[in-house]
């Protein structure tokens, strides 16, 4: 080989050489750019689509407490009218019809009729009170217990003056007190002071110790006029207890007012 031949070889291998680290060399900037591009591509992307945080949801913010407001006159009006009607029927389920003053069913439903005058359970109450003393005064008309029923009578006319009920019974009474007259003899009347008798007194006990020593001394005879066969033997009792060994002769009769008819025709021993 020539000089000049070799000459030219090594220049076109150097040739070559640079040809292949030129194309190589477009080959490497060619995968940095596509490398660079996707980059880019990526973070345009992820920058496109961000993740927002969850929105919250919205919490329940309490309303502050109604302030209490008082009660207005009319609805205290109310309270009290059902709290009188109430004490009342409990009074009235306890027998506590007129006693005692202040607490008794008569008095509850009085004050629920002065709050409420058109109140029909009030009405009806004091009227169911009527009634009750009316059957108590019938029970004591058929016991002939004329002083018992002329009480229960006044005092339900107390309570409903003009009742046609009361007056039914006050007119069975006149009746009955007509008759109970008529059947009972002539003879002088000592008076038995109604108080004093209901209480059995010291000086009841001394007005009939006096009678039974005149009956006694006079020889007399005596009817016995009471309310009730009891209140009738009570007095017997006392008319014997007075004169000791004595027979009292007499009898008992229901009526009032009580009282001793002396007659004359009595025991002569």
């Amino acid at each position: 080989m020539t000089p000049s031949a070799g000459v030219r070889s090594s220049r076109q291998y150097s040739d070559g050489g640079v040809a292949k680290k030129q194309q190589l060399g477009v080959g490497l900037s060619s995968i940095d750019r596509l490398r660079t591009f996707s980059l880019l591509l990526v973070l345009y992307l992820g920058g496109c689509v961000t993740t927002r945080p969850p929105i919250p949801s919205p919490r329940a913010i309490p309303l502050p407490e109604p302030e209490p407001t008082a009660p207005s006159p009319e609805e205290i009006r109310r309270r009290n009218v059902e709290f009188f009607l109430d004490r009342a029927e409990e009074a009235l389920h306890q027998g506590l019809l007129i006693y005692p003053a202040g607490a008794s069913a008569y008095d509850y439903y009085l004050r629920a009729r002065q709050l409420d005058p058109d109140n029909r359970r009030a009405a009806g109450g004091i009227q169911a009170i009527v009634i009750e003393f009316v059957e108590r005064a019938r029970n004591a008309l058929r016991k002939r217990s004329f002083g018992e029923v002329n009480t229960y009578l006044s005092r339900a006319e107390e309570l409903a003056p003009g009742n046609p009920l009361v007056m039914e019974v006050r007119a069975q009474l006149a009746r009955e007190l007509s008759r109970a007259r008529q059947d009972l003899p002539q003879g002088e009347s000592l008076e038995l002071p109604v108080g004093q008798l209901d209480a059995k007194s010291d000086a009841v006990v001394a007005l009939l110790h006096r009678a039974a020593e005149r009956i006694r001394n006079d020889g007399l005879r005596v009817i016995i006029v009471a309310r009730t066969d009891a209140e009738g033997r009570w007095i017997y009792q006392q008319l014997r207890e007075a004169v000791p060994g004595y027979r009292v002769r007499g009898d008992i009769k229901l009526g009032s007012p009580p009282r001793l008819l002396l007659q004359l025709g009595g025991n002569t021993e």
